[in-house]
């Protein structure tokens, strides 16, 4: 199975529905398989004495509650309808994490194919029952989170009826230093829970998430935005459309570049055998009935010839007929 890239718009349509329609046409015409946003009603997200995280604040000012900033990013209930109408319509998978129980309801009526949960949801266990409750497929990220606090939520999502889950590590920091990726975490999640992996990345550039598809990840989630110059607070740590593509090009070869894992001659390489290898040659003109020494033979381009594997078996045996100079030695 391919991996799974989720382009994730997020909130970066602050709010506005037909940018939010923009959006899953760049992550279409960047080669993304999933365009995500998120569904919440603020009021049952943040309580009135929420503040914003600091990056939220550097990227928005301080004078406004988290309950006020969300305010202005929520979509309409029935503009999600519109959305995955819009990504049915030009082939792209639509997505949404719900972040309270009612968006949960929301989008498990309009026919969600599984689901994302986010790290901040990971100790919610009202929240956890009700996914699972609708028995698809999860991904959950980890960001925060130590090994009991999974364990925890993934015996929470089994009990209750997920099919199958897999694990996003992730750094919550936005943007993520490269210091604290950690990103062979990813591959020790794989080996501790026996699920597969993947990778929900904030750090500035693509190069981490190229990394974590060289290291396996199943899935691969990104922030972009149309114009990191726009207000709202996750566009400085977005990824433009052109940049995007870029990553997803990358990550496709990476892709494809990790093959079956088994040690073979390549067929785009099979031309280059011959050519490349060498074959047991006359170093001066032989004459028949000599014996073959280190003094009259050698190692030449091309191969075909008697293997150098053989040398030993070649030494001192009895040439059965003329060779001139660079001509390939015959037993």
């Amino acid at each position: 199975m391919s991996i799974q890239i989720i382009a994730e718009a997020g909130v970066n349509h602050n709010g506005d529905v037909a940018l939010a329609v923009k959006m899953a046409d760049a992550a279409k015409a960047a080669g993304a398989d999933i365009v995500k946003y998120q569904t919440f009603r603020p009021e049952a997200l943040v309580s009135r004495y929420a503040e914003k995280a600091d990056y939220q604040k550097a990227a928005t000012g301080g004078g406004e509650s988290q309950l006020d900033m969300l305010k202005k990013l929520a979509l309409r209930p029935e503009e999600y309808r519109r959305l995955k109408d819009h990504c049915g319509q030009i082939g792209i998978t639509f997505l949404s994490t719900p972040f309270d129980l009612e968006s949960v309801a929301l989008l498990d009526g309009i026919g969600m194919p599984f689901w994302k949960i986010p790290s901040g949801e990971v100790t919610n266990l009202p929240y956890l029952l009700a996914v699972a409750r609708t028995k698809k497929p999860v991904v959950l990220s980890t960001g925060m989170c130590g090994p009991e606090e999974i364990q925890a939520a993934l015996d929470v999502l089994r009990s209750g009826g997920a099919p199958r889950i897999t694990l996003l590590h992730c750094n919550t920091e936005y943007p993520t230093p490269y210091e604290d990726v950690n990103l062979r975490a990813m591959t020790a999640m794989r080996e501790r829970f026996g699920v597969d992996v993947g990778y929900s990345d904030h750090t500035p550039g693509i190069e981490v998430p190229i990394a974590a598809a060289a290291l396996g990840a199943a899935v691969i989630e990104k922030h972009f935005t149309l114009d990191r110059g726009m207000e709202g607070p996750d566009h400085k740590a977005s990824l433009e459309p052109e940049e995007l593509a870029a990553m997803v090009t990358a990550v496709r070869h990476i892709e494809a570049a990790l093959g079956s894992g088994e040690k073979a001659m390549s067929p785009s390489e099979a031309k280059n055998r011959e050519i490349a290898r060498k074959s047991i040659v006359a170093r001066r003109a032989i004459k028949r009935g000599e014996r073959f020494t280190e003094e009259n033979i050698t190692a030449k381009r091309p191969g075909g010839g008697v293997s150098p594997m053989r040398w030993f078996e070649v030494l001192g045996a009895e040439a059965q007929r003329d060779f001139g100079e660079d001509e390939m030695i015959e037993l």
